[in-house]
């Protein structure tokens, strides 16, 4: 059954209303019919089995027939923060990182980032993204759909550290040392329902100075194995490390 992330003003007590992109998907791309089955999940990860009982011309409703309570997120909150990449690399960091289970997307400047963004098209490119991290969510059956930030500085990124149980910075020059031991330890010891703020750069990693400023402020530089890993790549690596030591592993 297709899946479908609504606002809580969407349910009212057993019958949903959707309208915008999703009544366009089910009608228009998917061209469903009364009397077939979605699943529509609400914004506190409540997922109720909906039966189409009237499509309009710009509204879907549906009934529910049923609520399901499924255990499909990653048992550790993991955010990932980074340095504004070139082209559309941030895009599939979102996109890939939604499917692996993050839970938030902080895009920041680095010192090494190429792109600028224009202040005055944050706002669509924004969109643009959790847009794209709600599609991810309902392609790979999350019960959330990750949040991403406006873009971030370094200083902004150590004045929320404090929210989080784990920071660490992925570093080049750590992997370069045949560094091995920090994520992996990291990973064994952390339990249920913490979180861990994952710093990476963008293509031309970060700065000396950036590395400076996040360890002395309680960040723990890590190497992710002893190759180097594009920035697109690198957040992928780490999520897919998370998912096994503390999904597969126990």
């Amino acid at each position: 059954m297709q899946r479908y992330f609504l606002n809580e003003k969407a349910f009212q007590d057993q019958t949903v209303t959707i309208t915008g992109d999703d009544f366009h998907h089910i009608s228009r791309v998917m061209r469903m019919e009364p009397g077939e089955r979605i699943l529509t999940v609400k914004g506190n990860g409540l997922i109720a089995v909906t039966e189409i009982s009237e499509i309009t011309n710009d509204t879907v409703i549906g009934n529910v027939l049923e609520w399901k309570n499924e255990e499909k997120e990653l048992p550790i909150q993991v955010t990932i923060a980074s340095g504004l990449p070139k082209g559309d690399k941030l895009e599939y960091i979102v996109q890939k990182g939604t499917e692996l289970g993050a839970l938030k997307f902080i895009p920041f400047i680095a010192a090494r980032s190429v792109v600028k963004w224009d202040h005055k098209k944050v706002g669509k490119k924004l969109e643009r993204l959790q847009k794209i991290s709600k599609e991810a969510a309902e392609q790979s059956h999350r019960t959330v759909v990750p949040i991403v930030t406006e873009p971030m500085t370094v200083d902004q990124l150590i004045g929320i550290a404090s929210e989080y149980d784990h920071t660490l910075i992925a570093f080049e020059e750590e992997a370069k040392r045949g560094e091995t031991s920090v994520l992996a330890s990291v990973l064994k010891d952390i339990t249920s329902g913490q979180s861990i703020l994952f710093v990476f750069g963008p293509e031309g990693g970060l700065a000396e100075k950036e590395i400076e400023k996040l360890t002395s402020s309680g960040f723990v530089a890590c190497g992710l194995g002893p190759r180097i890993l594009r920035t697109e790549t690198a957040p992928l690596y780490a999520l897919s490390a998370v998912s096994y030591h503390v999904e597969l592993l126990r």
